[in-house]
């Protein structure tokens, strides 16, 4: 999935990144040359070793900061803690599914804060440090349900489909200056946390491994393959590249073809 993009120089902030896309993520832009900083709401050794991971493998500088995307100052202070952010991935997400009747009013609450307005808070605190830099980077990882919905999901649908337009308000006030604004739209990724619900699915469907993929999980994405975290991490990449200079405000789908139904 190699992108030629020479990030040397530039220091990537990516919420929500101890696992999953935003780990796979921080890896392909600290393999094009940047410094990240990786972040979530725990704060444990193990957290700490994949930063060092990191710096061995690429020899750039890393490091784990915690805060908690749900709360607004402590998004802000990520961004501030860091000093200085080029490249802002807003990734930080969690889920919950009820039909809206029977939908906790705290998970509506805790979604929409660490889905959609912790990248408000690390936006509107990364800005004018892009601005002082003069070049910046921002990438919102939205969700196909920034584009369409699903039953049961009304919280995630209402913050993915709200990053998307935040998105592109970012792009309009960025529009004249180095700084690009997107969101990457992505269907159903292989990560850790998809790969532990295939041994629960297979068994509630008694259906092999295959057909939960294909049949149940992949449902609606008709290339019945997962997104991988390092072609999510490529895609990042190609935005910071010089060849996506005036790619902004818009969406990246990496789908599969969900969103073409």
């Amino acid at each position: 999935m190699a992108i030629i993009t020479d990030l040397s120089g530039k220091t990537a902030v990516i919420t929500g990144s101890n696992s999953g896309i935003g780990l796979g993520v921080a890896r392909e832009l600290a393999r094009a040359g940047a410094n990240v900083v990786l972040n979530s709401y725990t704060d444990t050794p193990e957290n700490h070793a994949l930063a060092a991971a990191i710096v061995a493998e690429h020899g750039v500088s890393a490091r784990y900061i915690s805060a908690d995307m749900s709360k607004g100052d402590e998004a802000r202070g990520l961004i501030e803690t860091v000093g200085t952010c080029d490249i802002l991935i807003n990734n930080a997400g969690i889920q919950h599914v009820a039909p809206i009747e029977d939908f906790p009013a705290a998970k509506w609450d805790a979604i929409i804060a660490i889905n959609l307005s912790s990248a408000f808070h690390t936006t509107a605190m990364a800005l004018p440090l892009m601005r002082k830099a003069g070049w910046g980077r921002v990438i919102n990882i939205a969700s196909a349900h920034g584009l369409t919905a699903s039953p049961f999901k009304s919280a995630y649908v209402a913050a993915k489909h709200g990053i998307v337009g935040m998105t592109k308000t970012v792009a309009l006030e960025t529009a004249q200056e180095p700084i690009t604004a997107n969101a990457i739209c992505p269907g159903y990724v292989l990560t850790p946390l998809v790969e532990a619900q295939i041994p629960d699915t297979m068994e509630k469907y008694d259906m092999s491994r295959e057909d939960v993929i294909k049949n149940v999980m992949l449902k609606r994405q008709p290339s019945k393959e997962f997104a991988t975290v390092e072609q999510m991490g490529g895609t990042v990449a190609f935005l910071c590249s010089a060849a996506a200079e005036q790619i902004t405000g818009t969406t990246i789908s990496v789908d599969g073809g969900w969103t073409a139904l």
